[in-house]
C-alpha cells in the first residue's frame, strides 16, 4: 500500500505522509526545517485550537461560515484541545518567521479531521479548506501572538504560580522554625553581626513573594489580543462583529478575562508583553538562584565547611569518595536559573530583533518562554518539596560560631567608638579570644553593661531599640 497521499499547494505537489492529518504546508515545513528536534510545545497548538473553534463559531454568527463547516471545525478542534492528536504537529521550532507553519500546521491538522467528522477523505480540501475556511477572518499575524498570550497566561496560572506558592510557604515554616535561633550573619564572605536563622530564611521568602507579585503583574497584560487585526492590524477581512464574537467564545472556553486590544497595531509589532513576562522570569529564576547557593554555602561541609543547616540526603553524591553527600537540588536548581536566564536574553533579542508590522522571531520567544515556565514551575515545586521541607539547622555548629564573633564589636560604637571598638575587635582576632573577654580584661564598661550590649540575641533582634 502507498504510504503517501499527494496534494497540492502553491509550489506545486507534495508528497504527505497517508496517516498524518496534516497537509502540504506541514510536510514542507518538516522536510525544510530539521534544525534542532525540538518541536513547538503543544500548549501553543493547544491555544490556536481554542481559537479556532471560537473563530468558527464567529464566522458562523457573522454568517460567513456555514453550520456544517461550523460543527465540523468545532469538533475538529475538541480533539486537539483533547492532546489525542499530538503527533501531527511535529514542526521543528526554527522554521519560517513569524509562526506562519505554526498556524497551517493547526489548519491544516484542524481541516482533515473536519473533512474526515463529514465523510470525506483527507485532502478533499473542497469540504473543508485550512485557509479559506479554518483561517477563516484570520492571519498568522494576529492569531500567532494570540495563541502565545493564551498558553503562556494559562501555564503560569496553573503551574508555574502554584509552583511559587508552594515554595513560599515551605520558606514561610522555616522562618518561624528558625525564628530563635541565632547565627552570625555574614557580609564578604565574611563575619557580621549577629541575626536569626529565621531572618535569613525570611528574606528567601520575600524573594519568592516578590516574584510572585512581578509575575502576576506581568501576566495580566498578556489578557490583551491583536484577535481581528488580521495581516497588519485593520482587520482586512474581519468585521467588528466577527471580533467580538470572537473574543467572547475564547473567554467562554478559556474562562479568563482577555480583551481585545485598543490598538492591535502594537500588539503585532511589538512583543513587550512577552517581554514584561520574560523580564519578571528571569527575576524569579535571578533570586531562586541566590537562595540555592546561600543553602549550599550554608551546608558546606560536613567538616570543613560552615554547616550550619543539613539539606536532605537525596542520593549518593561521588563515585569515587565513600560517604559524600552533595546539595543536589540546590546544583539542579542553580542549573534551571542559570538556563532561564539564557532563555530570557533570547527572549529580549528576538523582542528587539522584530521590523515593522510583525516580529518574525516569535515561534523562537513561544518556546523559550515555555521552557522558562514549565522548566521553573518543576524547579520549584522540586526546592520546595525535595529540599526546603527537609532543612533542619545544626545548632552546635552554628553556637561555636556564634561565641567567637569579631562583628559584635559593632555593638560598641555608641559607647566607645568606631576605632576605639575596632582595636578591641583586632585585639580579640590575633588573641584567639571573644569581644566580651577582651573587653573585661581592658576594663572596658562594666560587666552587666557588656552583658547587655554584647547579647548576640538582642543584637539579632534590634539592638538600636535599646539606645
Amino acid at each position: 500500500m502507498n504510504r503517501y497521499r499527494v496534494e497540492s499547494d502553491v509550489l506545486g505537489k507534495v508528497r504527505v505522509d497517508r496517516d498524518a492529518y496534516y497537509g502540504p504546508e506541514t510536510q514542507r515545513a518538516i522536510n525544510n526545517f530539521g534544525i534542532s528536534g525540538v518541536r513547538v510545545p503543544m500548549e501553543i497548538f493547544v491555544s490556536y485550537a481554542i481559537l479556532k473553534k471560537a473563530a468558527a463559531a464567529a464566522n458562523l454568527k457573522v454568517g460567513r461560515l456555514d453550520s456544517r463547516r461550523s460543527s465540523a471545525i468545532s469538533r475538529a478542534c475538541n480533539f486537539v484541545i483533547r492532546r489525542e492528536l499530538d503527533e501531527n504537529f511535529p514542526i521543528d521550532i526554527f522554521q519560517a518567521g513569524a509562526g506562519t507553519c505554526i498556524n497551517m500546521n493547526v489548519n491544516e491538522v484542524i481541516a482533515n479531521k473536519a473533512i474526515e467528522i463529514l465523510g470525506g477523505k483527507r485532502g478533499d480540501y473542497a469540504l473543508v479548506n485550512p485557509n479559506d475556511h479554518v483561517n477563516m477572518s484570520q492571519s498568522t499575524n494576529d492569531t500567532m501572538p494570540s495563541a502565545l498570550h493564551i498558553a503562556v497566561y494559562s501555564e503560569i496560572g496553573t503551574g508555574l504560580l502554584p509552583s511559587l506558592k508552594a515554595l513560599e510557604s515551605e520558606l514561610q515554616k522555616k522562618t518561624s522554625e528558625f525564628r530563635n535561633i541565632t547565627k552570625l550573619g555574614r557580609t564578604h564572605l565574611q563575619d557580621a553581626v549577629p541575626m536569626t536563622l529565621g531572618q535569613e530564611f525570611s528574606g528567601y521568602r520575600w524573594a519568592v513573594t516578590n516574584s510572585i507579585d512581578m509575575i502576576s503583574v506581568a501576566r495580566k497584560r498578556l489578557l490583551k489580543l491583536p484577535l481581528g487585526g488580521t495581516a497588519v492590524g485593520n482587520s482586512v477581512n474581519a468585521g467588528r462583529e466577527f471580533s467580538k464574537h470572537f473574543i467572547s467564545g475564547i473567554r467562554k472556553m478559556t474562562g479568563a478575562d482577555f480583551r481585545i486590544a485598543d490598538n492591535r497595531f502594537v500588539l503585532m509589532q511589538q512583543r513587550l508583553e512577552e517581554l514584561a513576562v520574560s523580564d519578571s522570569l528571569k527575576e524569579t529564576a535571578t533570586a531562586i538562584g541566590k537562595i540555592a547557593n546561600d543553602l549550599r554555602l550554608l551546608n558546606s561541609g560536613p567538616r570543613g565547611g560552615l554547616g550550619e543547616i543539613s539539606l536532605p540526603e537525596i542520593m549518593p553524591g561521588s563515585s569515587i569518595m565513600p560517604g559524600k553527600i552533595n546539595p543536589s537540588i540546590p546544583e539542579m536548581v542553580g542549573m534551571v536559573c542559570q538556563r532561564v536566564i539564557g532563555s530570557c536574553a533570547s527572549v529580549t533579542e528576538s523582542a528587539n530583533a522584530g521590523q515593522l508590522e510583525i516580529n518574525v522571531f516569535t515561534p523562537v520567544i513561544a518556546y523559550e518562554l515555555m521552557f522558562s515556565i514549565k522548566s521553573l514551575s518543576n524547579c520549584a515545586d522540586t526546592f520546595a518539596k525535595r529540599c526546603i521541607a527537609g532543612i533542619t539547622p545544626n545548632k552546635e555548629a552554628i553556637r561555636k560560631k556564634l561565641e567567637m564573633d569579631l562583628s559584635i564589636a559593632t555593638s560598641l560604637n555608641p559607647y566607645i567608638g568606631y576605632a576605639k571598638a575596632s582595636r578591641i575587635a583586632r585585639q580579640a582576632y590575633k588573641e584567639g579570644k571573644s569581644i566580651k573577654q577582651v573587653c573585661i580584661e581592658l576594663g572596658i564598661l562594666d560587666r552587666k553593661t557588656l552583658e547587655r550590649i554584647l547579647d548576640p540575641e538582642l543584637v539579632a533582634n534590634g539592638a538600636e531599640e535599646r539606645h
